[in-house]
């Protein structure tokens, strides 16, 4: 070799400085995004050494020179896929290498739903179901004990109050059919019970003056023919119930013409027609009724005590 070439030489060390194990792995790259050449000089019994000439003249026009035994081992190393990737066979430790390469992508979603299972499950069994057992229990003891109890109080009222055998007898059904349904389990049947002993007791306490109305511009009284009998005509006197205080009360009252249940504060009571004419010449005579109360209801009775004679129909509307 001249001095040109040892120049050379020199000045290619000085462009690529590769260890000999990297240029072997330059010649396997190069051989493998060359793929018609290997094959040409490869397959079959190509000769290694036109091989190894044709990657010195590739390495040349790069400006690298490489040496012979480089060139060697890397057509060696080609063949023995020495550096060729291998990607790991499937499996379960390598499933286990992956997730854990890729935990920055998974681990924060995996976070938060973790999070989320452990406050819902947390919630459900350390707040939901102590709080439906408490409201089972109370329900259990509301049914066994509460509403019972509710109920015999409202009856022992009801039975040292009333001055009527009727109003006992009626509250002592009242609570056995209650007291039937706590057992059951039936609450909405407990509650009604209830609800019917305090009506009852309510109206063994009420006190007040059934009185006819008189005032400018309604009615006293009136007359209708029945749907049921049109020759005869029924009579009706117009009431209202006033408490000791003079307050007017609204009270259930059965219409007998549709056979329904309405609170009112007036109503029309049914009297014999000799009544009916008896109040209307009372207020016709001075434009005020005199003998204006038609009944009493007094402590611990059930019904008004009737001053003058009805026929024990009622109705709201007329």
């Amino acid at each position: 070799m001249g001095a040109s070439d040892e120049m050379s030489s020199s000045a290619t060390a000085e462009k690529a400085p590769l260890s000999d194990v990297m240029l072997a792995m330059d010649v396997v790259d190069t051989l493998r995004h060359n793929q018609d050449l290997v094959a040409r000089e490869l397959n079959g019994e190509a000769r290694e050494k036109q091989l190894i000439e044709k990657l010195r003249q590739l390495y040349h026009q790069q400006g690298i020179e490489v040496p012979d035994a480089i060139l060697k081992e890397g057509v060696a190393a080609l063949g023995e896929s020495r550096f060729a990737y291998k990607p790991p066979a499937p499996g379960f430790g390598t499933t286990l290498a992956r997730l854990y390469v890729g935990r920055k992508r998974w681990l924060p979603a995996a976070f938060a739903l973790f999070l989320i299972l452990a406050i819902s499950l947390g919630g459900y069994f350390l707040v939901y179901q102590p709080l439906r057992a408490a409201q089972a229990e109370q329900a259990r003891i509301e049914l066994a004990e509460q509403l019972p109890a509710e109920m015999d109080a409202l009856y022992q009222t009801i039975f040292e109050e009333t001055k009527v055998t009727q109003a006992a007898d009626d509250a002592a059904a009242i609570r056995d059919r209650g007291k039937t349904a706590a057992a059951e389990g039936n609450r909405p049947g407990a509650v009604e019970a209830i609800a019917a002993l305090t009506a009852l007791r309510d109206t063994l306490r009420q006190e007040y003056q059934l009185r006819i109305v008189s005032r400018d511009g309604e009615k006293s009284g009136f007359w209708t023919f029945p749907e049921i009998n049109t020759a005869a005509t029924n009579y009706y006197i117009v009431v209202e119930a006033i408490d000791s205080r003079g307050n007017a009360l609204s009270l259930p009252i059965l219409n007998e013409e549709n056979n329904q249940t309405e609170t009112v504060s007036k109503w029309g009571l049914r009297v014999p027609e000799e009544v009916y004419r008896s109040v209307e010449a009372d207020k016709r005579d001075d434009g005020i009724i005199q003998r204006n109360v038609a009944a009493v209801k007094t402590f611990g009775f059930l019904d008004p005590d009737y001053l003058v004679r009805v026929l024990g129909g009622t109705v709201t509307r007329w």
